[in-house]
């Protein structure tokens, strides 16, 4: 965390907020908040982690940037 006021604390977090309304809930009515919480973990977990490209973190999906991180951890 850095100093409070500066604006690029919750920078990471308002991008994720800003694609999910815009890919995944922008112009749908949901029934239910079940259904939009379906929706929303449905996103997350098979698409938004597992394939989708990140700019923040090299242009690779959250999960390929966890292995690598991991296997450089253990070759340490």
């Amino acid at each position: 965390m850095s100093k409070k006021g500066d604006c690029w604390d919750n920078a990471v977090a308002e991008s994720l907020f800003s694609t999910l309304e815009f890919e995944c809930v922008r112009g749908i009515i949901f029934e239910s908040h079940d259904a939009l919480t379906f929706a929303l973990s449905d996103y997350i977990e098979n698409f938004y982690n597992p394939r989708r490209l990140h700019a923040t973190i090299g242009y690779v999906s959250p999960i390929e940037a966890e292995v690598a991180f991991n296997l450089k951890a253990q070759a340490a």
